[in-house]
């Protein structure tokens, strides 16, 4: 299995920016895809961002294009998600997560156990 760990979240104002890291360990050969997502209290978890191993194919949902950037580096086993322009409605959990083949948006198999990402007005 495919171990994650988040780091980089914290309490920003509007308008700033953000790294998060996700650094995976274990069975890194069945990350083929890696994602974040986030959920906002009382709501559904849902897909930000994901990228294929070479990094060439990726998807954003609509809310963040633009301003948001996945990237990874395989040599280290991480992935990144920058995050720019952070609105109060970025405010919520942001979770790290693999799959061992190319996936859009499901499934993933592996998780890490998220992140708090705090935007204050």
């Amino acid at each position: 299995q495919v171990q994650l760990v988040e780091s980089g979240g914290g309490l920003v104002q509007a308008g700033g920016s953000l790294r998060l890291s996700c650094a995976a360990s274990g069975r890194t050969e069945n990350t083929a895809t890696m994602g974040w997502f986030r959920q906002i209290p009382g709501k559904e978890r849902e897909i930000v961002a994901s990228i294929a191993w070479g990094g060439g194919d990726t998807y954003y949902a609509d809310s963040v294009k633009g301003r948001f950037t996945i990237s990874r580096d395989n040599a280290k086993n991480t992935v990144y998600l920058q995050m720019n322009s952070l609105k109060p409605e970025d405010t919520a959990v942001y979770y790290c997560a693999s799959s061992p083949k190319f996936v859009f948006k499901e499934p993933y198999t592996s998780w890490g156990q998220g992140t708090q990402v705090t935007v204050s007005s």
